[in-house]
């Protein structure tokens, strides 16, 4: 009797090791997963029908140019150009550059793109990461930094306009990340910046979305290090922050600690209580503050 329960309890022990052994290799395969395929999960560029039909400004009565630039590592990116008259006597000399939040493409842009361009009456260009919309390749952070560094080449010293005007970043989301590296990096060309919702890295996001990836962000090589540029932003570049305080897929803190970080002599940061990731650019007074900030804060060159 007692070999037979020896023979028994073994067999358990037996089992319960293979048991811990698929669970490990599931685990390592779920891992592995995440490693691999974690750019489809940052970078949706199909979502919101990203791929599908991408609208363009004469749809919404304004002249604009299309451009493509090929990148160095051999992407095209797809572009929109929206240019005033120079030699109108109410020219700003002041120029947008959009970067764009996640998902969607460009074509969803362009009520903002109006906005700017026949509202407040600002010069805008407007762009695709590669993998969004009609650009080609697939998104990743070092591919998204050679987009940015091209657009910029191209802003300051291919289209003599653009080069010669005042140029403003309006990050949102993901696009602050874009805006942060772009300002600390290349900040000699950059005259304002206005953040909306975006983090201090991909990192410290993930635990907030998907609580249970909390103990494995090592594994994410996503990084976007945005806590580690923001000081690094010059501090003659003025910057606006505007904060959801319901974001439920950036937490409002990121947003505190890049103010706190920023070097900026002039800074500001205003926070929409009732607001969550994307629908800050709706709420009241989100657009006079923007409106305000580029008129009062940016000096049109030259000028």
């Amino acid at each position: 009797m007692f070999a037979a329960s020896s023979q028994i309890f073994s067999k358990i022990i037996t089992f319960c090791k293979t048991l811990a052994q698929v669970g490990v290799s599931l685990g390592m395969l779920v891992l592995l997963g995440l490693y691999t395929y974690q750019s489809s999960l940052i970078y949706p560029a199909s979502l919101n029908d990203g791929h599908g039909y991408c609208s363009t400004p004469d749809e919404y009565d304004m002249n604009y140019e299309l451009v493509s630039l090929k990148t160095p590592d051999g992407e095209t990116l797809q572009c929109y150009s929206l240019k005033h008259d120079q030699s109108s006597s109410d020219y700003s000399n002041k120029t947008i550059l959009i970067l764009s939040p996640n998902a969607g493409n460009i074509g969803h842009a362009l009520p903002i793109v109006s906005l700017f361009y026949k509202q407040f009456g600002y010069n805008v260009f407007i762009y695709s990461y590669r993998g969004y919309g009609k650009s080609t390749g697939t998104p990743s952070e070092k591919g998204l930094k050679v987009d940015a560094q091209r657009v910029m080449e191209y802003l300051t010293t291919e289209d003599r306009q653009f080069s010669s005007s005042s140029l403003v970043l309006y990050c949102r989301s993901l696009g602050g990340a874009v805006g942060i590296y772009l300002a600390a990096t290349m900040s000699t060309s950059i005259h304002g910046v206005i953040l909306e919702n975006t983090f201090l890295s991909i990192k410290k996001t993930v635990p907030h979305i998907f609580p249970f990836l909390k103990y494995f962000t090592s594994f994410v090589h996503q990084t976007w290090d945005s806590e580690s540029l923001v000081p690094l932003i010059p501090s003659k570049i003025p910057v606006l922050l505007l904060s959801g305080r319901k974001d439920e897929i950036v937490p409002p803190s990121h947003m505190d600690k890049i103010f706190e970080l920023l070097k900026s002599d002039d800074k500001a940061m205003h926070k929409f209580e009732n607001s969550k990731h994307n629908d800050t650019v709706m709420q009241p007074g989100y657009w006079v503050l923007i409106q305000n900030f580029i008129r009062d804060k940016i000096n049109p060159v030259g000028y």
